[in-house]
């Protein structure tokens, strides 16, 4: 099977995985709100922020191992494949020690870091944060399995798995709070669920790769750990800077404000991860696709793939940025009330760095897939730095959206450095030509925004259920009728068209 055909198997599979999740995490969202409030929510959903921050001690170890296999696996390298993945076992048996005792370690201070937790006793906190961290921990033990599924670019089958065990969770969990509104079940059902995953996909996978339970296995010699030792230590710096930039605004918005507007947050945040998934999907389904492409292809044909799906990026994350930034509030409303929805400035906020960050997707899915590590190792330490020290100094004076300005300036600094990283290292060629295409589509997004913005004022009188239908449709007709009119003619479009109409042909 080619590339692309892997690619769209990847993709076809996480859509479906991600409808599924959409729609059954939506009604949860819904029931755990009416059964056991707003506040229990946005504990529950600081926790997995705290959680997210912790996995900061795999410290890019997964990023190293899975451009180490690449090679490997496309010359079909048994015995090395079997020696990478021995090294990884350890690696990450050590991260899941490390995480746990970091995890125990932070137990005791939650009383300072969860602001007016409303009637929740500080045992009943500790017990529930002591579950969520239980699941944490424990997925480090099959994790590693997965690098093998994905570098054979099978990433279909982490997918496929994921999605069963949280359709199965999550309709557990909804039935848990219709029947017993208990927060100790609903945590409990979902660790439950997912430690009978996690032993079944370590027999999966075992019986899959049966090598991987050979005793007898090569080491791999100095150069080659020293290899993944330089690759890890520039990704600590980068996942450092990320986390401080991209997991700390949960924390921020919990110390300084208070946990039930986490959960308002956490609705928004909802919807757009939702929906975005089926963008992500797409480009994340590419990455071992790309770690291929770059082992067996020159650099010629490696730049004209990286136009094409910086191109696509563009569209998409354009046309859904615009989308989102017109039609969440208004689903918000419908779905879990007006008194819930959040200032329009903050959704423009959310919606700026999201565009950016579609952007920031690309060029970072292609410096993992080329292992260009090394070159900006510091250039994440100083975006966390900054996102920080703006976003805590602002959200005392102008409150929520302080946050999100730091987010977007610390985001901005990546847009602006990893091009020319990019192509001085993997295409010998100047940035200018990448940021004159990033003038053109913004300017391209820019004259939609104002489109669609003077047509929503004039067709949505008012929220309603098809008032929301017709206006989505209106947007997706406006938008891409504007792109295409305009980009229909250049090269990337064509390939994405050919591409389209050959998978056409195909089904027909």
């Amino acid at each position: 099977m080619g590339r692309v055909k892997y690619a769209a198997k990847n993709i076809a599979f996480g859509w479906m995985g991600n409808v599924v999740t959409l729609l059954l995490g939506a009604a949860l969202r819904q029931v755990f709100i009416e059964h056991l409030g707003d506040t229990l929510l946005g504990v529950s959903d600081y926790y997995t922020g705290i959680l997210t921050v912790l996995s900061l001690a795999e410290l890019g170890i997964g990023t190293a191992f899975n451009f180490s296999l690449y090679g490997p696996v496309a010359r079909n390298e048994v015995e090395k494949v079997k020696s990478y993945m021995r090294l990884y076992k350890k690696a990450y048996r050590l991260v899941a020690a490390v995480i746990a005792l970091i995890g125990i370690a932070i137990a005791p201070f939650l009383r300072y870091l969860v602001k007016d937790p409303g009637d929740i006793a500080l045992r009943d906190l500790t017990i529930c944060y002591f579950i969520v961290l239980f699941n944490t921990v424990s997925s480090y033990f099959v994790a590693y399995k997965y690098s093998l599924v994905n570098a054979q670019q099978k990433n279909y089958i982490q997918t496929n798995i994921i999605t069963i065990t949280k359709a199965v969770t999550i309709s557990l969990q909804i039935a848990g709070l219709w029947l017993f509104p208990n927060f100790y079940l609903y945590l409990l059902t979902a660790a439950a669920v997912e430690l009978l995953q996690k032993i079944f996909v370590s027999i999966y996978l075992d019986k899959m790769y049966p090598y991987l339970k050979d005793k007898k296995v090569e080491k791999l010699s100095k150069e080659e750990v020293g290899g993944i030792a330089g690759q890890t230590k520039a990704l600590v710096l980068h996942r450092v800077g990320d986390m401080a930039r991209l997991q700390t605004d949960t924390m921020i918005i919990a110390a300084f404000i208070d946990v039930t507007t986490v959960n308002y947050v956490g609705s928004y945040n909802y919807v757009v991860s939702s929906v975005s998934n089926f963008v992500n999907v797409i480009f994340n389904s590419v990455l071992s696709s790309f770690g291929n492409l770059i082992a067996t292809e020159n650099r010629e044909k490696q730049y004209s793939m990286f136009k094409i799906y910086r191109f696509f990026a563009c569209w998409i994350y354009g046309f859904s940025a615009i989308g989102f930034f017109l039609m969440l509030t208004p689903l918000i409303v419908l779905w879990v009330g007006a008194e819930r929805a959040l200032p329009d400035l903050v959704i423009g906020c959310i919606m700026f760095d999201y565009y950016f960050k579609g952007e920031r997707i690309v060029l970072t899915n292609y410096k993992t897939a080329a292992g260009v590590f090394e070159q900006d190792k510091y250039l994440a330490l100083i975006q966390g730095a900054v996102n920080l020290v703006i976003s805590i100094v602002l959200v005392q004076k102008i409150g929520l959206v302080g946050i999100y300005i730091g987010t977007i300036i610390s985001g901005l600094i990546a847009n602006i450095t990893k091009p020319f990283i990019i192509y001085k290292v993997c295409f010998g060629k100047t940035a200018a030509v990448y940021f004159r295409d990033s003038v053109k589509y913004i300017a391209v997004n820019a004259v939609a925004l104002a489109l669609l913005m003077l047509l929503k004022s004039r067709i949505m009188t008012a929220v309603t259920i098809p008032m929301f239908v017709l206006m989505v449709a209106m947007i997706t007709i406006v938008y891409n009728g504007l792109f295409i009119l305009v980009f229909g003619r250049c090269e990337e479009f064509g390939y994405l068209w050919r591409l389209f109409l050959g998978k056409w042909r195909n089904r027909g």
